[in-house]
C-alpha cells in the first residue's frame, strides 16, 4: 500500500515558534505510531523565525532537537519556497500570526492540496479577537463586556487618550484585561487595576498590534471544550484550567507545573451540555473546520456561561488540553491525528 505523504509544516514567524515545534514533534510521533505508520509518510517543512522555509534533513534535526535551528538566510530567501511536489495533505502546525491567521491557509489553498484545519475565513476570524467577538455576538453567544480600540487612539494627541481611558473606566471598570487582537497564547496581555496600569497596558498592547481589545474582568472558572469535525462537528468532554498566577499568561500556559488541568471538569451535566452546545455554535459561527478549542468563563455565583475565545489550531504539546480532552473520550493521539487528516480530505473534496 502506497503511503500518503503528509507535509508537516511548523515553526513560523510568531512568538509561538517554540510551541509550534513541540506540537509538531508530538504530531510526527502520532503519525508514526500504531496503524498510522503503515498509512502515512511525514515530510517535514520548517519555517525559520526570519521566514525562510526549509525542507529535507534540517527540519528533521529541529524535530529531533525540539528547539529552533537558525541558519543565516540571504536576502530574498524567505520567499524561495522548497519543492512542495509530492505532498498529498498538509498539516500546518502553526500557532499565532503568520500561520494560524489565514495567511498560510491562503497559500495552501492556492496549492490546491488538502490541509488540516480551518480555511482562510475561519482562521482569520478565529485569530482576530475583535472580529471573533463580533461573530459570536451575531450568533447570540453571551460574552464579557468589551471595548475595541485602535492603536491610533492610544498613540494620539493628549486630548484623545485620556477620553479613551475615561470611557474604559466608565463602561468596564477595574480590573480589566488589555489584549492585542491578533496574538495567541496570551502574548502581550495585561491586567489593569488602576488608571496608571491601564495606560501602561494600552501602550504595551499597541506595540504588538494596531487593533486592541479591552475586556471587563470577571470572577469565574475557566473551562474548555474541544471540537472535532467539519459541517457536523462534535464537542468533547469539558475540561477546566486552574492556576495560582494572577491570570492565565504565556508563562503559566506553557510551563509545566504552573497550571493544572482537570478532565472532566467538576460541573453539573447541565453546564457541560450548555458549553458543548455553545462550543459547536462558536465553531460554526466563524466557519472553522477540522479542529478548534473553545474557552469559556463559568461564573459560578450567577450560573452564567460566557464564551471567551476560540483557538483554530490549539497546542498539541504535553500540557495541551485539546488532545487530552479527546483522549478522555476514547480518541487516542494517533487516532486524533488520523481523523484530522481524513477531515482535511473531506473538506477538500467538497465543492466551494
Amino acid at each position: 500500500m502506497t503511503k500518503m505523504r503528509i507535509g508537516l509544516l511548523f515553526g513560523g514567524r510568531s512568538g509561538e515558534h517554540e510551541v509550534s515545534i513541540s506540537s509538531a514533534r508530538a504530531i510526527a510521533r502520532a503519525l508514526a505510531a500504531d496503524e498510522n505508520a503503515s498509512k502515512y509518510e511525514v515530510l517535514p517543512f520548517y519555517i525559520q523565525k526570519d521566514g525562510r522555509w526549509l525542507s529535507g534533513t534540517l527540519p528533521q534535526q529541529v524535530l529531533a532537537a525540539g528547539k529552533p535551528l537558525e541558519i543565516e538566510s540571504q536576502a530574498g530567501e524567505a520567499w524561495q519556497f522548497p519543492n512542495f511536489n509530492g505532498v498529498d495533505v498538509w498539516f500546518p502546525v502553526l500557532h499565532g500570526p503568520n500561520g494560524e491567521d489565514g495567511t498560510v491557509q491562503g497559500l495552501l489553498k492556492l496549492l490546491q492540496v488538502p490541509f488540516v484545519g480551518s480555511g482562510v475565513l475561519g482562521s482569520a476570524v478565529g485569530m482576530d479577537k475583535i472580529a471573533m467577538k463580533m461573530a459570536f455576538a451575531n450568533a447570540g453567544l453571551p460574552q464579557v463586556k468589551y471595548i475595541a480600540v485602535n492603536r491610533s487612539e492610544i498613540w494620539s494627541n493628549p486630548c484623545v487618550f485620556p477620553k479613551l481611558c475615561d470611557k474604559i473606566e466608565a463602561e468596564l471598570g477595574y480590573p480589566c484585561f488589555i489584549k492585542p487582537a491578533n496574538l495567541g497564547s496570551s502574548v502581550g496581555i495585561s491586567k489593569a487595576r488602576s488608571r496608571a496600569e491601564l495606560e501602561a497596558a494600552l501602550d504595551g498592547a499597541a506595540s504588538y498590534d494596531r487593533r486592541i481589545i479591552v475586556e471587563a474582568g470577571v470572577v469565574a472558572r475557566e473551562l474548555e471544550c474541544a471540537v472535532l469535525g467539519n459541517d457536523n462537528p462534535k464537542a468533547s468532554t469539558v475540561g477546566e484550567i486552574s492556576f495560582q498566577s494572577d491570570f492565565y499568561d504565556y508563562e503559566t500556559k506553557y510551563t509545566e507545573g504552573q497550571s493544572e488541568c482537570s478532565i472532566p471538569a467538576k460541573v453539573s451535566s447541565a453546564i457541560v451540555s450548555q458549553i458543548q452546545e455553545m462550543a459547536v455554535q462558536a465553531f460554526l459561527a466563524i466557519d472553522a473546520a477540522g479542529l478548534a478549542r473553545v474557552d469559556f468563563f463559568y461564573v459560578e455565583s450567577t450560573g452564567e456561561v460566557l464564551i471567551n475565545e476560540i483557538n483554530t489550531f490549539p497546542g498539541f504539546t504535553a500540557t495541551s488540553m485539546y488532545p487530552q480532552m479527546w483522549a478522555h473520550d476514547g480518541i487516542s493521539f494517533p487516532e486524533l491525528a488520523d481523523r484530522l487528516i481524513q477531515l482535511a480530505l473531506e473538506r477538500h473534496g467538497e465543492k466551494a
